[in-house]
């Protein structure tokens, strides 16, 4: 019966992540985002074609896509806390690779973050001041991605989170850093996206 449960959970997890809330959002102002900026659907697109509050917005209930299965769904399915980041990762496929829009989807980033603060708080913070000073210093969003992708693989080692625990966070940062290599081809070449601070008058 577990099994069964197991696998349910999981599938249950793929489909909440493939929600494609950035697409709904911008829906909901009457314009696809895929049509805009980098054509991503995730939070950095919204954020930069939409503005600051539905980009806010994207990132949150992004997050909350990977955040419930994580830390929910084993209290719901009575099973080891463990496969929270089974069900995570199944999110996070869903995000990247969502059922709902042929299979082309978000980075994960935002739904990585949701499922890391499920099941390990400790890199999430880690992740998140690294991402915070990369970016501020740099200006580039994707840049500070990377870099606290591999700062949460680290801490995953080198934090007492198991084997299981810290061998997922490193599929999780392989992942994401995959799905940003058009982003590292632009940051090599130098043309990616750079946000700008806007000077006060």
């Amino acid at each position: 019966m577990s099994a069964l449960i197991i696998i349910f959970l999981t599938l249950l997890a793929y489909i909440t992540g493939s929600i494609p809330f950035g697409l709904l959002i911008s829906k909901a102002k009457g314009v696809d985002i895929r049509t805009m900026g980098s054509g991503n659907i995730g939070a950095t697109n919204v954020l930069r074609c939409l503005g600051k509050p539905l980009g806010i917005a994207c990132f949150v209930l992004d997050a909350l896509k990977g955040y419930l299965p994580a830390a929910l769904f084993p209290v719901l399915g009575i099973v080891n806390p463990t496969f929270g980041m089974l069900f995570g990762a199944a999110s996070i496929l869903g995000h990247n690779f969502p059922v709902f829009l042929k299979f082309k989807g978000g980075k994960g980033v935002a739904t990585s973050a949701g499922v890391l603060l499920g099941v390990a708080p400790l890199a999430v913070a880690i992740g998140l001041l690294t991402w915070v000073v990369v970016f501020y210093t740099s200006g580039y969003v994707s840049l500070g991605s990377i870099v606290a992708a591999l700062a949460v693989v680290i801490t995953g080692w080198t934090a007492d989170y198991g084997p299981v625990i810290a061998s997922a966070l490193t599929l999780l940062g392989a992942l994401t850093i995959y799905r940003h290599r058009t982003n590292v081809q632009r940051l090599i070449s130098g043309t990616e996206n750079k946000f700008q601070r806007k000077k006060k008058s």
